[in-house]
C-alpha cells in the first residue's frame, strides 16, 4: 500500500537525497545472498513497534527517533559501512543525511525500503 506523504515532508526528503546515496532492494538482497552481510551493516530505522512486527534477517534496530543519538556508541567508527531502511526509503534518506552531518561517510539509504521487500515475497524475521 503506498502512503500519501504531505509536501512538505517531501520536500525534506527531496532536498535530503541530493546528498544521500541510495541502493535498491535488489542490490541489497543480492549482497545479502552474495554473504556480504559481514561488509556492511543494515540498520531498521523505523519505530520499535514496526520493527517488532516484521524486519530483514540480519538488520539491527536504531530508530529514526533515536539513531543520531545512539549511532557512535554502536558504531563509532565513521566509516563503518551503513544500509539504511525504513518504511518505502523516505526516513532512511533522513537519517542517512544526518549521519553524514555527523561525519559518518560511509551511509547509505535503500530506496523502496522494507514495503518493496515485502512486494518481492523476500525474507523476513518477526520479534525484536
Amino acid at each position: 500500500m503506498a502512503h500519501t506523504h504531505p509536501p512538505r515532508f517531501l520536500k525534506i526528503v527531496d532536498d535530503a537525497r541530493v546528498r544521500v546515496r541510495e541502493t535498491t532492494v535488489d542490490e541489497v538482497k543480492s549482497r545479502l545472498d552474495r554473504g556480504d552481510k559481514d561488509k556492511f551493516v543494515l540498520v531498521d530505522v523505523r519505530e520499535d513497534r514496526e520493527f517488532a512486527a516484521d524486519h530483514i534477517p540480519g538488520a539491527v534496530h536504531l530508530g529514526k527517533g533515536v539513531i543520531e543519538r545512539d549511532i557512535e556508541a554502536q558504531f563509532p567508527a565513521l566509516d563503518t559501512p551503513l544500509v539504511l531502511y525504513c518504511g518505502g526509503g523516505f526516513r532512511s534518506a533522513l537519517a542517512a543525511d544526518n549521519l553524514q552531518k555527523m561525519g559518518y561517510t560511509n551511509v547509505i539509504s535503500m530506496d523502496g525500503g522494507i514495503r518493496e521487500w515485502r512486494e518481492k515475497s523476500y525474507p523476513l524475521e518477526k520479534g525484536s
